[in-house]
């Protein structure tokens, strides 16, 4: 611990401590004890500038190991794979002398268009939140800081800097801060970082709604608020709000803003002193360089996650391994320049990159290749379409490498369609091989339309990290069993998809119409067509399940067990997705909802039992009225499913739920008071002694007239001269229904 309590250092000393010495280090303060720390751009790698410094990964960094970025983790569905990950980039921050690494990601895709999606884990709170949590454990095991980003709604690039995301609370408590909030209680991350975008007007990075009141005060956070780099609008309006941390450095400039604002009565110096104290924990992390670079070890263990999070989306005719002695062609440029990390902040120089073509050749035995289309888009690649062609159709099965142009943060995509050059490839080769593989590389969703259906196999790559190449081989071949799962849905259109009319937004706003229907909660529950659901993913191997058995264990809890085994004949993993629906309480609910899941894996024959236990957020829903979670009483339908759209097993149970009601106003309707347990009847009766008895008739012949008045407010009835209610009456009524 520091040797000094910071808030007995002279005020400008304390100031000092809230705002960056230079790009990616803090200022120490020797005198009390408090060192200097590192912060560096991740997730999936270590980012250490040494000489000139950015936040966009245009200057060089130190080589370090390209790790799976999160597009690729999320279609893991596996809780070990993120760990491992963050296990491995905290041993790296320390070799290098990194005290906090800006990660993970955990952002909701809100679009396919995001071009920072191959930083996020998924369209899904609760598998980022469950991997972005594993990821913290990991990377804070080694005495590394994590810093959880970006919080929030910040899911565009378009006016990244300024737009304001328009979401209600609802949507924003079940959908955008589910993730950091489960991250936020159980892994206790060193730091959060805020975004750059506004919420609801405000910006983030000075709304105290979300710094103070929601991730302190509610959540519990006891570390460090650390603004994006540049994203401090107003210094002393961001502390107020709680931001403790402003990166990068200002020349004390705005330091002295705040002590100013002290000095002059409008900042309490009170939250000086917890923000200082606050940085002079962390501060506690700061090591000096310690160890050398596991180079070979990492590399090794990338090219092992990595070949966990590709997806095989399609295998007909079992295509797929490939037999080592088949005559296998190689097509694409992104077979020899391999795509498999993102641009921007994230980019990593990587340690040792392994080329897909010379991973293939290791492991096949006749492998001819065939560059197929330049990714520099010459005009005419018709010359090199033809020799792509002429190899395919000599070899048993050609293996074809595509993928969009560069993503990268600061900018979103147009569209989610692959460059018409690859596509025109694809569909000339698949009409002269014999059977055809397509590998994607990408790290955003792209369409599969136009020639899908013309292919045997394809193998959704994502990028993997410094050893894609390696690990796309083992998959090829059948030294892994592919087991990931898309942790996003591939739709058929753009046009098809929950945010498409309102996705970038205009005029410095963005609406988020869509509410709670993201990704496949809106598929589902609108029963839209897509290509390939939520949670798909194939193997070699194949599982059944049987068992199903939902225990209720409280009012609102209950426990599942589920029976798995391998019925195939090769050893795998498989993801048990467990999916909750229900039409109880008064919020429109998704037709279903992901609450639990876990990876398995199994040897051919092996069987399995798995519990998952569902606490009170598997069943509850943002009452905005209530201003807490609520869980409807009612039934619930436990769904054990292949993907979102793809149900195996179900079971409905009931619960008991919330035992109190919702307390009764004026501004109540009327259909409120009528069905209200506590004073409903009592009401009913009101209404009637109230009536004459030709009204009472006129009710009886057409009762829909209460339908019709059921959403008027008591206080509207009144007046328009309700009289046969009393006010004291109503004022009784009221203090029961508390």
């Amino acid at each position: 611990m520091p040797s000094t309590d910071p808030a007995d250092l002279p005020l400008e000393k304390k100031a000092s401590l809230l705002s960056g010495r230079d790009f990616w280090t803090t200022k120490p303060l020797d005198e009390a004890g408090i060192s200097s720390i590192v912060l560096t751009d991740g997730p999936h790698g270590i980012r250490l500038q040494r000489g000139d410094a950015d936040h966009l990964g245009i200057n060089d960094s130190l080589p370090a190991t390209c790790l799976p970025p999160a597009v690729a983790v999320g279609s893991s569905w596996d809780v070990e794979v993120a760990e491992r990950l963050g296990v491995a980039v905290g041993r790296e921050a320390r070799a290098l002398g990194v005290t906090v690494v800006l990660g993970p990601g955990v952002n909701i895709k809100r679009s396919p268009l995001c071009g920072r999606n191959f930083e996020y884990y998924s369209e899904d709170p609760l598998l980022a939140g469950v991997l972005g949590a594993a990821h913290v454990r990991g990377l804070q095991s080694q005495g590394v800081g994590a810093s959880v980003k970006h919080f929030a709604a910040n899911n565009q690039e378009t006016d990244r800097m300024r737009v304001s995301a328009d979401v209600d609370e609802r949507t924003l408590r079940e959908i955008y801060l589910a993730a950091f909030e489960r991250i936020v209680t159980e892994a206790r991350p060193a730091t959060v970082m805020s975004s750059y975008n506004r919420v609801n007007g405000t910006p983030a990075s000075q709304n105290r709604w979300l710094l103070t009141d929601v991730l302190r005060t509610e959540w519990g956070f006891q570390g460090v608020v650390v603004s994006d780099w540049g994203g401090v609008y107003d210094r002393v309006a961001a502390l107020a709000a709680g931001l403790d941390l402003q990166m990068p450095g200002t020349n004390g400039g705005n330091d002295l803003q705040i002590v100013r604002a002290v000095r002059g009565g409008t900042l309490d110096e009170s939250l000086v002193d917890a923000s200082a104290r606050r940085i002079a924990t962390l501060a506690t992390l700061a090591a000096e360089a310690e160890g050398d670079l596991p180079v070979a070890e990492h590399h090794a263990l990338a090219r092992e996650l990595a070949a966990d999070c590709a997806v095989l989306l399609k295998n007909d005719g079992n295509v797929l391994p490939l037999d080592r002695r088949s005559r296998i062609a190689v097509i694409g440029d992104l077979a020899t320049g391999p795509r498999f990390q993102g641009g921007g902040s994230s980019r990593i120089i990587p340690t040792q990159t392994d080329i897909p073509l010379d991973c293939i050749r290791a492991l096949g035995t006749a492998v001819t290749y065939a560059q197929g289309y330049a990714a520099d888009g010459a005009d005419d690649q018709s010359e090199l379409r033809a020799q792509a062609v002429e190899i395919a159709r000599n070899a048993d099965v050609t293996v074809v490498f595509v993928g969009p142009d560069e993503e990268t943060e600061g900018v979103d995509r147009a569209h989610i369609d692959l460059p018409a050059n690859q596509v025109d490839l694809i569909r000339a080769v698949a009409a002269a091989a014999p059977r055809t593989v397509v590998v994607l590389s990408n790290g955003g969703v792209v369409s599969l339309e136009g020639w899908h259906d013309e292919v045997d196999a394809i193998l959704e790559g994502w990028l993997l990290g410094q050893a894609a190449g390696g690990a796309i081989a083992d998959i090829l071949f059948g030294v892994t069993n592919p087991s990931g799962h898309l942790a996003e849905t591939i739709p058929l259109r753009l046009q098809d998809t929950p945010s498409y009319l309102t996705f970038p937004g205009e005029a410095g706003h963005v609406r988020y119409g869509e509410g709670v229907m993201v990704g496949y909660r809106h598929y589902q529950t609108v029963d839209r067509a897509v290509r390939y659901p939520f949670g798909h993913g194939l193997g070699y191997t194949t599982f059944a399940t049987d068992g199903l058995g939902t225990t209720v264990t409280g009012a609102d809890t209950a426990t599942v067990h589920v029976t798995v085994t391998n019925t195939g004949d090769r050893a795998g993993k498989h993801v048990v997705q467990l999916y909750v629906a229900t039409t109880a309480g008064p919020a429109r609910r998704p037709t279903r909802e992901l609450r639990a899941f876990t990876k398995i894996a199994l040897r051919p024959g092996e069987t399995y039992s798995v519990a998952l236990d569902l606490d009170r957020r598997a069943f509850a829903y943002y009452d905005v009225e209530l201003g807490r979670w609520a869980v409807a009483p009612g039934d619930y339908t436990i769904q054990i499913g292949e993907n979102a759209a793809h149900i195996v097993a179900e079971q409905t149970i009931t619960l008991t739920g919330d035992a109190d009601h919702r307390p009764l106003t004026l501004d109540s309707p009327i259909g409120e008071w009528l069905d209200h347990p506590v004073v409903g009847e009592m009401f009913r009766q009101s209404l009637d002694e109230g009536m004459t008895g030709e009204a009472q008739e006129s009710l009886a012949r057409n009762p829909e007239v209460l339908e019709m008045i059921s959403s008027m407010p008591i206080r509207q009835l009144l007046n328009l001269g309700g009289r046969a209610l009393q006010n004291e009456t109503l004022a009784h009524m009221m203090e029961l229904s508390r």
